[in-house]
């Protein structure tokens, strides 16, 4: 005890002399950042990293991380899915659903506490209300708070703009048309600053020393394979369902709607495709994961001193850097030991009068949050506790990283931070051979004006092909995006203001306004196409409503979708937590259609290797002229549907050295800081591998170089499809090496990014791809529709309804003559011969990567068409 007495004597004169240094800075204006970037967080070395293409390893992984949880879970979501399995087939993995998990965890004793974004009720549909409950239902020890809170102050509660909100709808064609305080009041204030803006980072950080993070939220509509099946009908086996209720969404078609209720599809599947979603995660060891755990114990005291002190909830409370462990279970080893004693310290320390008087004073006032985390970096971590200390920065690779993120006054009470945008414009500028950007939006400046973009990526991206052009030196950019925002509707519809919005604030970044990339490259007299290029990505499957469905639903004389439904209902959350997790005894009488169907199919014996074709495109995929097809009430040529394939990822890559890996869009929301909250990772792995750069000898990072030849393999369908039900190394956390064959023909075509023989390869295919599906299914936007009488001839008078007013029918629609994303028949020979043609044409798409139409609407104005842009709408979109 007398150690304990001079050490807190110790401690308190050092809190004294830290409290008067941490006062004079809260006086005075906050020093401008001197890290690398800009960044709260310094470049640390020694750490491990691991990448994962796509949904269904990283989610694989997510779920052995939480299974192994021993004393914390945190997650950063924009939306959170309770109901999300993180491993595939459901019927086969009902015990990984995300919400059972957590309660697993949390009845282990595992302390869980995850921060939401709170999102307008009148714009979004992503009812945090119902996530925060559902968890919080489950066990005392899950905390889940949302933010910001959007409620107009007590100024407008008692004026006449709050009867402008009742029943009101926050659609693009809307607020596009309410008056700027009529928006405030909407949305919120906080210090001038109007809070339309989101939390959009994506983190889960598991006992404190395994992070997650990169461009998947946990929520509905995220987990997808390599190959990106987008038909989920399994007539001869409904426990082959991938993606049960609400999971199954085309973003495109309909939004999700009434989401308290998962089961609650409106989508019918054996009509309509999902929508493939591509993204990139990354989980770490290592130093770098304390400033995560920095940052989100930055986040959640923020949130509790704002909102959740004053409740006195004695579920919530500030959370400290001390009480997480940094090393993970099986690297603990001999550290084990000195853990306990380190606890053993915590504990008397918090018994210590001192200190609790001290946290008293603290918890009064919010402003004092700094103090407290410097005093946990200084006595929590780095105190010095003899041959009983432990050592807390133990390094876990070779790998240097540095954490970057934009953040404010409103999101992280802390000045605005933009290290996102600065790692992005430096990277670009110092980048030698390439750059690949694959990015949900390309919204960004080449110059100060116009307004109202302001980031300068696009300015960083023409800066550095100028210099290369003048040099006479081979300098590639490239950029995938999404040929289309994920929002539903018709682009010609009023209500698709904000699709059209978006759209047209790219193709200006891209090659129109005067101040795009590509001009600005061509007013100095170089041919941009030369030095960057864009592309999308699309791809295709065939939903088996065949004879298999037919012959099935005649015998057991129930519906194919009436029995997927009951199935859904089977792994439905309601009434799990009252059930304790288990299944129930018997099932109810609201099941025994699907169970019937189940019987049927299992008396016939039908296959269901063909529910979906998707690969097709993919390495050593069948033929599609090959697949079977048993005749029934749908003609095959029916069954086929195409959709874009929606490009989520937040990832540049240069010169197969240095990668960014986050949660950051490219455009103003994400980068400026003062819009949305991010979070994403500077990698800078020193392993090195031989490759090849333009034909010559280089050495490339092994980190940067596989992630990058991982991706442009899948794109171009080099790569063997992704079997869910069997986890390989890439299923695995950070800590398991991600498994990459080096030296294999596939991996021999895309080594050399600036060859003339790859770039000549990646745009052949992607021109190919692009022509067989624009003459299958006319998708838009196309380079053949220049304006909206083309929009017409190539689009809407094949999927739009039309009116039928002219035959005395007013109101009434006449059906379309094909349904969205499926074939126009017309366009080949009838019958079987078309189906031939269909199927010739479909053989020659290999992989997912087509051209970005740069021509699509060139003629029009595509955001203003009928309606006009304030300052809200060009801010939000931008």
């Amino acid at each position: 005890m007398a150690f304990l007495g001079k050490l807190g004597d110790k401690i308190s004169s050092k809190v004294h002399k830290l409290g008067s240094e941490v006062k004079e800075e809260l006086h005075d204006q906050a020093p401008v950042n001197q890290n690398r970037y800009g960044s709260f967080a310094a470049p640390r070395e020694g750490n491990d990293v691991k990448w994962y293409v796509d949904g269904c390893g990283y989610f694989w992984a997510v779920s052995v991380a939480l299974e192994r949880a021993t004393e914390s879970i945190w997650i950063l979501d924009w939306w959170l899915s309770p109901e999300l399995y993180l491993r595939r087939p459901p019927a086969l993995h009902e015990q990984y659903r995300l919400d059972r998990m957590l309660k697993a965890a949390a009845d282990r004793g595992v302390k869980v506490n995850v921060i939401v974004y709170k999102e307008v009720t009148q714009a979004l549909t992503l009812s945090s209300s119902h996530t925060k409950h559902a968890l919080e239902d489950l066990s005392p020890n899950i905390c889940v708070f949302r933010h910001p809170d959007h409620l107009p102050d007590a100024q407008t509660l008692q004026s006449s703009l709050t009867s402008s909100f009742s029943n009101f709808k926050a659609t693009a064609a809307s607020i596009s048309k309410l008056p700027g305080d009529a928006l405030q009041a909407l949305y919120g204030g906080y210090d001038d600053v109007i809070l339309y803006w989101a939390h959009h980072e994506k983190l889960c950080l598991v006992d404190g020393h395994t992070a997650f993070m990169g461009g998947l939220d946990m929520c509905y509509g995220r987990w997808d394979t390599n190959q990106h099946a987008i038909a989920d009908a399994h007539p001869a086996n409904l426990n082959e369902i991938v993606f049960p209720g609400q999971d199954f969404n085309n973003a495109r078609i309909m939004d999700f709607s009434d989401v308290v209720h998962w089961d609650q599809n409106k989508l019918d599947r054996t009509e309509s495709s999902r929508m493939g979603w591509t993204d990139i995660s990354i989980s770490m060891h290592g130093p770098v994961v304390h400033d995560l755990r920095k940052h989100f114990v930055d986040r959640w005291n923020f949130i509790y001193n704002e909102k959740y002190d004053v409740r006195q909830d004695t579920r919530y409370s500030r959370l400290s850097m001390m009480h997480t462990s940094p090393l993970p279970p099986h690297e603990r080893g001999d550290h084990e030991p000195r853990r306990h004693h380190m606890r053993e310290f915590e504990a008397r320390l918090e018994e210590d009068p001192r200190m609790q008087r001290m946290e008293e004073r603290l918890g009064e006032n919010r402003h004092m949050q700094h103090l407290e985390e410097k005093l946990e970096e200084r006595f929590g971590e780095r105190f010095n506790l003899g041959e009983d200390s432990a050592d807390l920065s133990l390094a876990q690779g070779p790998m240097p990283c540095q954490i970057v993120r934009s953040c404010s006054k409103w999101s992280n009470g802390t000045s605005t931070e933009h290290s996102i945008q600065n790692a992005y414009i430096s990277i670009i500028e110092s980048a030698q051979h390439f750059v690949y950007i694959e990015n949900q939006f390309f919204i960004t400046a080449t110059a100060t004006t116009p307004k109202p973009v302001q980031n300068r990526i696009g300015a960083a991206i023409v800066a550095r092909i100028l210099r290369a052009a003048r040099a006479g030196e081979k300098f590639k950019v490239m950029v995938i995006m999404p040929a289309i925002p994920a929002f539903a509707g018709d682009l010609k519809d009023e209500a698709s203001l904000g699709t059209r919005a978006i759209m047209e604030f790219q193709y200006n970044s891209v090659n129109r306004s005067g101040h795009s990339i590509m001009e600005a490259i061509s007013k100095e007299g170089y041919n941009p196409m030369e030095y960057i290029r864009f592309y999308n990505l699309r791809n295709y499957d065939r939903i088996n409503v065949s004879g298999t469905m037919q012959n099935i639903e005649q015998s057991s004389g129930v519906d194919y979708e009436l029995a997927r439904r009951e199935h859904d209902d089977r792994l439905d959350p309601m009434g799990y937590s009252a059930q304790g997790g288990q299944k129930y005894a018997q099932e109810s009488a609201a099941q025994e259609n699907s169970g019937r169907y189940q019987q049927a199919a299992r008396d016939i014996g039908a296959s269901s290797r063909w529910d979906s074709v998707s690969e097709c495109y993919m390495l050593n995929g069948e033929d599609i002229r090959n697949v079977p097809w048993q005749q029934g009430s749908v003609p095959e040529i029916d069954a086929f549907v195409s959709e874009e394939l929606y490009v989520h990822t937040k990832v540049l890559i240069a010169d197969d050295r240095v990668v960014i890996c986050g949660s950051a869009n490219l455009n103003d929301r994400s980068q400026l800081g003062t819009h949305d909250s991010e979070i994403a990772c500077v990698i800078q792995d020193p392993t090195p591998i031989d490759s090849t750069m333009d034909g010559e000898p280089y050495r490339a990072s092994e980190f940067a170089a596989t992630l990058r030849r991982q991706i442009f393999r899948k794109h171009l369908g080099l790569i063997p499809p992704q079997d869910m039900t069997l986890p390989d190394q890439n299923f695995e956390p950070v800590g398991t090496p991600n498994k990459y064959d080096f030296g294999s023909r596939e991996d021999a075509l895309v080594t050399d990014p600036l060859s003339d023989h790859f770039q000549n390869f990646w745009n052949a295919r992607a021109h190919t791809n692009t022509e067989a599906f624009g003459r299958i299914f006319h998708p838009v936007p196309h380079d053949s529709v220049k304006n909206w009488k083309d929009y017409d001839r190539f689009y809407e008078q094949f999927f739009h309804e039309a009116d039928e007013e002219a035959d005395g029918k007013s109101g009434k629609k006449k059906p379309a003559k094909y349904r969205w994303g499926h074939v126009v028949r017309e366009n080949f020979a009838e019958g079987e011969q078309g189906l031939r043609e269909v199927k010739d044409l479909l053989s020659t798409i290999k992989g997912t990567v087509v051209e970005m139409p740069l021509l699509f609407l060139i003629e029009e104005d595509i955001a203003k068409e009928g309606l006009s842009l304030n300052a809200f709408t060009e801010d939000v979109y931008t």
